[in-house]
Order: structure tokens, then sequence, then C-alpha cells
């Protein structure tokens, strides 16, 4: 089988490193990729928004399957484009993928069929002074959110009334361009976040892993929100009997609505999770993997990627199963200093090899460039150092021992990714 990998980010590493291990993979290209995923597949120079460009040469080359890393041209109909030219892909059509691209669809969605999530009020640019009262009316804490796809940083979790309607006004000014011209003002949610991802084939559905993400920049959750700054699998809040409650509660009640209205899904669902005393209740979807979430979910998967994402992509998900191993993966984030504002690209990072070395040891390459011999970074977050274990703490210190052998004074990392975790009374079976 021929696989076309989407993106350039250490998501889409970690995707061809995984399928490149499958025996049922002859070839693995990602466009545009970056240096370090070109030890793992080979590169492709086409942009991953440039739709048409994309199906031209999927179907040129004849590729068996095309899996989609990003959201961005999931929504702008990449899929749809590719059925169109007889060519498989693993993702949703951009109708599907509303549950993404919109957050007021997902919400509404979630209203209409009994689905578990945060109360909501949706308000458009024209209804600025009736956002500003209904925040005042409810005070805070509450969670502004920009419609759209804002890379990430479009949520703002705001402790004051005064957060909150500056929120509002930085979205309707602008601030997150189209995708802020609408908003999601919902209520706050106590209890443990964590996220959970299933393979669907538009009925049916296969725990891939859960994960739990760290957004903020810096130690302690503190500083801006980011693209994630590192992950742990499989997620403490989500026990075995919790997962199947997300599924249960969640996961297939979705399938099922969005098969109902016309728009079934497939692909990959990204259940956002908050975990409190009354159960799951769903904080948002996305349809992709996450970054850095899949770079500690696929190490963990025992079941051979290239075999359930065909299976996805034939329907023939009701008939398979998917194993995970029994062990934990925990991914530092190394980004270049001044993320997530501008950054200074070329600096270079040495050590690579000796941090791989370590063993239970991966580095997921999300923005660098190969330059004389040398590593050079070429963006904000720039790798994914992942250290795996038969225990949190095993892979916890496995990452950081491989963090430390990297030189890059131009580079900075949390040090505190799994502190939570391991705080917790007990780790959970690794069964998610």
């Amino acid at each position: 089988m021929r696989v076309l990998v989407v993106g350039s980010g250490a998501r889409e590493h970690a995707l061809c490193w995984s399928l490149a291990a499958s025996p049922l993979v002859k070839t693995v290209r990602c466009a545009p990729g970056n240096a370090g995923i070109a030890r793992d597949a080979e590169l492709v120079p086409i942009a991953a928004e440039a739709i048409d460009e994309l199906v031209g040469y999927a179907r040129a080359e004849r590729m068996d399957l095309v899996v989609v890393g990003p959201e961005r041209p999931l929504v702008l109909g990449l899929v749809d484009r590719l059925a169109e030219a007889g060519v498989r892909a693993v993702g949703p059509s951009a109708a599907a993928a509303r549950l993404e691209g919109s957050k007021a669809f997902a919400k509404a969605l979630c209203a209409r069929h009994g689905i578990p999530t945060a109360a909501f009020r949706v308000f458009e640019a024209s209804e600025q002074a009736a956002a500003r009262a209904f925040i005042e009316e409810h005070g805070a804490p509450v969670v502004v959110k920009a419609d759209g796809l804002a890379a990430g940083k479009g949520v703002t979790v705001a402790g004051t009334v005064e957060e909150a309607v500056a929120a509002v006004e930085a979205a309707f000014g602008g601030a997150f361009g189209e995708a802020g011209a609408r908003v999601v003002i919902e209520e706050f949610l106590e209890g443990e976040e964590a996220s959970l991802f299933a393979l669907c084939d538009g009925r049916d559905a296969l725990l891939l892993g859960t994960a739990q993400d760290h957004k903020r920049a810096f130690d302690g959750d503190r500083g801006p929100n980011t693209g994630g700054m590192g992950a742990c699998s499989p997620a403490p809040p989500l026990t075995p009997a919790m997962v199947e409650r997300v599924m249960a509660e969640i996961v297939r009640p979705t399938l099922a609505a969005m098969a109902a209205e016309g728009t079934p899904f497939r692909g990959i669902l990204y259940a956002g999770l908050m975990i409190g005393a009354d159960g799951p209740k769903l904080v948002e979807f996305n349809v992709r993997m996450g970054d850095p979430e899949c770079q500690v979910v696929l190490p963990r998967l025992m079941t051979d990627l290239g075999q359930l994402l065909l299976g996805a992509a034939d329907g023939m998900l009701g008939r398979m199963s998917a194993r995970l191993y029994p062990t934990h993966a925990l991914g530092v984030v190394l980004a270049t200093r001044g993320y997530p504002g501008p950054v200074e690209r070329g600096s270079e990072l040495r050590g690579l090899e000796a941090a791989e070395a370590i063993e239970g040891v991966l580095l997921f390459h999300a923005a660098t460039r190969r330059e004389g011999g040398r590593w050079l970074a070429d963006g904000g977050r720039v790798l994914t150092v992942v250290g795996t274990g038969t225990s949190l703490a095993e892979a916890r210190q496995r990452a950081y021992a491989a963090v430390d052998r990297i030189d890059w004074p131009e580079g900075y990392c949390r040090r505190d990714i799994g502190e939570r975790a391991l705080a917790a009374a007990s780790e959970p079976k690794a069964g998610g």
C-alpha cells in the first residue's frame, strides 16, 4: 500500500513513523513534511492546504490511501475532493469537519442529541452588547471561544467578568480573523481535562488511546496558551470504566447523530473532555489527531496503524479491534524561545543522536531543517521528545534524560510535564 500523509509537524512525523512500521505499507510519502520526517518518509513539496495540487498528485501517483494530519485541509474539503478523484482517504468530509471548524455547530449538535456538554450561548459580532450583558448576568469564571479555527489559541478561560468581556471584544475586533466573527460563551466546568481519540468509519468507532495535554507555555500552567507543550498517555482520569462511559455517552451518540443528520463522520474523532463529579462532559471536538497527543498515543498502539486506517476508509471497523500496549508515554515539546509569539529561525540543535540513544526514547520533528550536516530550528514548536516505559515515572525520566542531552540554548521546554498525573492517587491501568 502506498500512503500519502498530509502535514509537516511532529504529529505527521509520528503518523509516518507508525505507518512505516506497517507490513501493509510499501511506501510512505509526506506533503510537505520536514527534515526529520525525511528519515521515515519521502517528502513531497506540496503545502498541506494546496488542495488542487494534493489531489492531482495523489491521483497521478496512484496513492492507495491519503492520511490528513491538520484540521484546515479537512475543513477546506480535501477529503471530498479526493473522493471525487477516486482516492481513498482517512478524514471527515468538509460537512463533518464542522465538528471542529465551528464550535457553535458542535454545541448545537450536542444540544439536539442530548450529548453531555457545558451550557452555552452563541453570539454574532452584531450582538456584542448582548454578549456583554450575558457575561455580566452570569458572572465568572466563564469560557469564551472563537467559533472557528484559531490554531488552538482562540479559547479564554476568564476568571473575571472584565477578562471575559475583553476576550469577546478581542474576537469581534479581529484577533482571530474570520474565526472570531462568532463566539461561544459557555459555563466553566470543574474537573480534570483529558482527551480521547477514536477511529471512526461512519458507523463504528475504535479506541486509539487517551492523553492529557499541557497547553500553557510555562511550568505551573502559567503563561499564554500554546498549541501544546507536552502530553502523557494514558490520561489518568480516563480509567477503563470512564473510557467506556465516554464511548457510550459521547463518541457513539455523536457518530449516530452525524449519520442521522446526513453527515456521517469518518476519520479520527478527538474528544476534549472534562471529567467531573457527575461524569464526563464534552469540552470540544477536533476531527484529527492532536499535537502533541499523537506523539504519545501512537507509540502505545499495538495494532497495525496501516490496517486500522484502511479499515476506517473501507467502513470495516465493526469487524476489527485495536489493542494497546500496557505501557506509558510522555512527550516534552522543545520550542524556540519567544514561542508562542514571534521566533527567530536558524539556531542549531546539537545532541539529537545522543538523546535518541536512550532506551525507550523517540524524537518527533515538528520544525527542523538540515543544513551542512546540522539540525536547525525552523519554527516555534521544534521537537517532541517522547519517553516510553512500564510506568509514567519511567517514561517521564527517560523523556527528560533525553531533553538534557540536547544542547540548544535558544530553546526552552516545560519541566513539569506529567507532574499532575504523577500526583494522582494512583496510576490508571494502561487501558486507554
